[in-house]
C-alpha cells in the first residue's frame, strides 16, 4: 500500500514524529546509554529486551524479533494498516492530509528523482575534477584534509570554464531546463542559453540523511566574492531545512552529543581529526527546523562558532532556540580570532576535546554575552544588563532553574536578588531603586532633582567583600586563625585593604590585637577619608553566621582573582596570535597558555556552582 502514497509526505510524517516521544506514550521507556529499553509490548517477558534507538529512529525487540520505524510501531500496537497509522501520526504532527494528498503525484516524484540523479552525477564529476586539478586538491591538502576524508565527503572542484558542467551533464542525457531546475546552471540575461553556477570553486556536496545529494556549496580559491556560494532552493533542497554533515552523524549510533559549527571546513577539519559529531548550517542563520532535526539525538548539544562579535551574536541566537526546543545547550568559546577549523589544526583533537569541559552553560554564556555588550560600570550599562538577562531568565519554564540563574546573576553584578526578581516578574521599581542608590541621602529630601554620585555605589562585589572581611579580622582573632594559612595579606587586591591586612596580620603574629586607631595612625591625612569609609562598616553576625560570611567573602575575592588571571592569559594569547610569524618557542607557550586558560575556566565554573 505504501507504493500508492507520496514518499516525501511519508518521510515528513516520520521526521515530525520522534520515535522516543511516540513510543513513550504507550510504554514506559528507560534510558540506557544512547538508547532506551523497555519490556516488549508484543510478547511476555520479565527482562527488558525491547530497544529504541533515537539516533536511528527505529525499535527492535531482541526477544521476539519485532522491529521497525515509528509507523511500524503504531501499526502493530494499534492493530492498524499502513494508511490508518499514517493518518494518526499526521494528526499528531499537525499535518493536514486528505485522499488526494495521500496519492503519489507521479510527475512531481519523477522530477525529484531526476534532480537526485543530476546532483549525484554532478558530485561525481566535481570529485573527478578535484583529482586532476592540483590547485583545488592542494586547497584541501594544505589544510591537512586527508585523501580519505576528501573521499568520505565527496569533495570536488568546479572547473573555471563557463559551461563545463553544463556540457558534461547534457552529454549524459539531461536537458538544460532540468539543470536549471537543479540549480546547477543560470539562464543568461538575454535568455539565449545557460552557464554554470559554480566555476573555479572547491565543491562541498550536501547530502541528506537518506544519502542523496541534494545541493552544493562552493568556495572560491582567491579573494573574489562571494566567498561561498550555495545551491538555490529547489524541489529537493532547502538551506534552512538541512545541515551539512548530518548524514555522517546519522550513520553513527554511538554519538552522545552534537557539535554545532558555522562552516563546511569546520565540519570537515573536525571530522578529519576524529571529531565525527559536528554539523553546520548552510550559509544561513541556525533555524528552528534545523534545530528539530537534531532532537532525535541526545539533548546534549554544544555550540562552537567563531569568537568574534558576530560569532557571539550567532551563538546567543542559537542558544535561545535550542533552549526553547528542549536541549541543554552549552557554548564553547575559542581563543580570540580562531574558528574550529583553525583551532583543531593548530592544537589537535585532545586539546579541542578539553574545551568541552569548560563549555559555558546557558546563564554563564548570557553573563559573558551581555558583559561584552554593556558596560556594567555605568548606571545605564548595569540597567541594560539586568533588563536583558532578566528577559532571558523569564523565558525559562523551570522555577528551580530560574532561581539558580537569578542568584548567579546577583553575584556577578552585585545587584540584589529581590531587584532582579522584580524586573523578571514585571513589578515596577527597579529603575527607581537603581537611581536612588545614586542620590546622596543628605540631599534627597531637600533637593529631589539633584543626583549626587556616591563613590562606592558601583563598587565591585570583591571590594565590598574585602572590606567586610577586614572588619571581621580586626574584631575577631578567630577569623584570623581560620584563614591565615590559605589567605594572606597579598591576596587582598586593593592596595589600601592589603596594607590594613598586613598591619592586622603582623599584630596577631605578635600576639596582640590591633585597634582601629592604631590602623589610622599608619596612614596619611590624604588617605583618611577612604580609610574611615572602610573602618566604618558595621557587621553584626552571630558565630555561626560569621563562618558562612567569611567563606562567602573569600569565594567572591578568589572568583575575581581568577577573572583577572583569565584576562591576563587571554591578553598573552592575543599578543602571540597577533604576530605574523610565530616561532617554535612561542607556539609552545601558546599551547601552555591555552591549557592554563582551560584550568582557570574550570575553576571559575566551580565557583559558579557554589
Amino acid at each position: 500500500m505504501s507504493s500508492t502514497l507520496n514518499e516525501d509526505l511519508i518521510q515528513e510524517i516520520r521526521e515530525k514524529n520522534e520515535i522516543v516521544g511516540v513510543i513513550s506514550q504507550y510504554i514506559r521507556l528507560k534510558k540506557t546509554g544512547a538508547n532506551y529499553k523497555a519490556l516488549c509490548p508484543f510478547h511476555n517477558e520479565k527482562t527488558p529486551s525491547f530497544v529504541v534507538s533515537p539516533s536511528k529512529q527505529i525499535f527492535h525487540c531482541f526477544g521476539c524479533g519485532v522491529g521497525g520505524d515509528v509507523i511500524s510501531f503504531i501499526m502493530r500496537y494499534e492493530n492498524l494498516d499502513f494508511k490508518e497509522a499514517i493518518k494518526i501520526l499526521a494528526d499528531r504532527a499537525g499535518i493536514e492530509i486528505d485522499e488526494s494528498n495521500m496519492k503519489k503525484n507521479i510527475e512531481l516524484e519523477r522530477r525529484k528523482n531526476r534532480l537526485y540523479q543530476i546532483n549525484r552525477e554532478a558530485a561525481r564529476y566535481f570529485y573527478y575534477n578535484l583529482q586532476k586539478n592540483s590547485r583545488g586538491y592542494n586547497y584541501f591538502r594544505k589544510r591537512g584534509v586527508s585523501s580519505n576524508t576528501i573521499k568520505i565527503f565527496g569533495l570536488g572542484y568546479a572547473n573555471p570554464e563557463w559551461n563545463d558542467l553544463l556540457k558534461y551533464l547534457v552529454s549524459k542525457g539531461y536537458s538544460e531546463e532540468e539543470l536549471l531546475e537543479a540549480g546547477l546552471v543560470i539562464e543568461k540575461k538575454n535568455k539565449n542559453g545557460f552557464y554554470d553556477r559554480f566555476r573555479d570553486r572547491v565543491m562541498f556536496p550536501i547530502v541528506n540523511t537518506r544519502g542523496k545529494v541534494i545541493g552544493f556549496g562552493g568556495r572560491v580559491l582567491d579573494d573574489s566574492v562571494p566567498k561561498y556560494l550555495n545551491s538555490p532552493d529547489t524541489l529537493v533542497f532547502s538551506k534552512g531545512n538541512n545541515l551539512f554533515g548530518l548524514n555522517l552523524v546519522y550513520k553513527n549510533s554511538k554519538i552522545d552529543k552534537i557539535l554545532l559549527v558555522e562552516g563546511y571546513m569546520d565540519v570537515i577539519s573536525l571530522y578529519n581529526k576524529g571529531i565525527v559529531y559536528s554539523v553546520a548550517s548552510l550559509g544561513t542563520a541556525f533555524t528552528e527546523s534545523q534545530c528539530k532535526m537534531l532532537k532525535r539525538w541526545n539533548d546534549s548539544i554544544y555550540i562552537c562558532y567563531d569568537s568574534d562579535d558576530a560569532g557571539l551574536k550567532a551563538s546567543n541566537k542559537a542558544l535561545d532556540l535550542l533552549k526553547r526546543v528542549g536541549f541543554k545547550p552549552r557554548v564553547i568559546i575559542l581563543p580570540d580570532g580562531l574558528d574550529p577549523d583553525e583551532y583543531i589544526n593548530k592544537f589537535g583533537k585532545e586539546l579541542f576535546e578539553n574545551l568541552f569541559t569548560t563549555a559555558l552553560d546557558y546563564i554563564d554564556f548570557k553573563i559573558l554575552y551581555y558583559r561584552n555588550k554593556f558596560d556594567i560600570n555605568t548606571v545605564q550599562g548595569k540597567v541594560d544588563f539586568i533588563k536583558n538577562i532578566s528577559q532571558d531568565i523569564k523565558n525559562i519554564s523551570s522555577p528551580v532553574e530560574r532561581d539558580v540563574y537569578i542568584n548567579r546573576v546577583s553575584d556577578e553584578v552585585n545587584i540584589s536578588v529581590d531587584a532582579i526578581k522584580r524586573e523578571i516578574f514585571g513589578i515596577k521599581g527597579i529603575k527607581t531603586r537603581l537611581k536612588d542608590k545614586y542620590i546622596n541621602a543628605n540631599y534627597r529630601d531637600t533637593n529631589k532633582s539633584k543626583i549626587v554620585p556616591v563613590e562606592n555605589v558601583l563598587e565591585p562585589g570583591h571590594l565590598t567583600a574585602e572590606k567586610s572581611l577586614l572588619n571581621l579580622l580586626i574584631s575577631d582573632e578567630y577569623i584570623y586563625e581560620k584563614i591565615k594559612e590559605d589567605f594572606s595579606p597579598d591576596d587582598f587586591l586593593d592596595p589600601m585593604n592589603r596594607k590594613i591586612a598586613e598591619l592586622v596580620y603582623d599584630n596577631y603574629r605578635k600576639g596582640k590585637k590591633i585597634t582601629k586607631q592604631e590602623i589610622i595612625d599608619n596612614f596619611s591625612n590624604s588617605e583618611l577619608d577612604k580609610l574611615n569609609e572602610i573602618l566604618a562598616i558595621k557587621i553584626n553576625f552571630d558565630d555561626s553566621e560569621k563562618e558562612k560570611a567569611v567563606d562567602d567573602y573569600l569565594k567572591k575575592i578568589n572568583y575575581y582573582k581568577l577573572k583577572i588571571k583569565r584576562k591576563q592569559i587571554r591578553e598573552k594569547i592575543k599578543l602571540i596570535e597577533s604576530k605574523k610569524v610565530i616561532n617554535e618557542g612561542e607556539e609552545e607557550e601558546l599551547k601552555e597558555l591555552c591549557l592554563e586558560l582551560m584550568e582557570v575556566d574550570k575553576a571559575l565554573k566551580l565557583h559558579c556552582l557554589f
